[in-house]
């Protein structure tokens, strides 16, 4: 996948704005943050740490905790050159949903 499609992909999700942090381009819903593009290749999302341990065990080679604290609260990599197109958006989904309010989120189709 490309950053051109994966910007696409974030913005097209509902109330997704893009913005920046620490001179990091990132993507958000509200002032929560789902996921940030810190370089190229490589996209981070705000899963759980369930979720993380779920990716992490399921996609080794794509997906790596973020190293130290960031990484404990979920917050993963995934290298999306190299991923399938339809891990990156189920990661970007499931990240949006972790952060989107319950009623956008309802309004959407709940769990895709």
């Amino acid at each position: 996948m490309l950053t051109e499609e994966i910007e696409r992909l974030a913005l097209s999700l509902p109330g997704t704005e893009e913005n920046a942090h620490f001179g990091t381009r990132d993507f958000r819903v509200g002032k929560r943050i789902f996921m940030s593009l810190p370089e190229a290749g490589r996209a981070v999302f705000k899963f759980t740490p369930d979720q993380q341990r779920m990716l992490l065990e399921m996609e080794p080679g794509v997906c790596a905790a973020v190293p130290g604290g960031w990484g404990e609260r979920g917050w993963t990599s995934l290298y999306f050159v190299q991923a399938d197109e339809d891990l990156v958006r189920q990661s970007m989904e499931t990240a949006w949903r972790n952060v989107a309010p319950k009623s956008l989120v309802k309004k959407n189709g709940g769990s895709h």
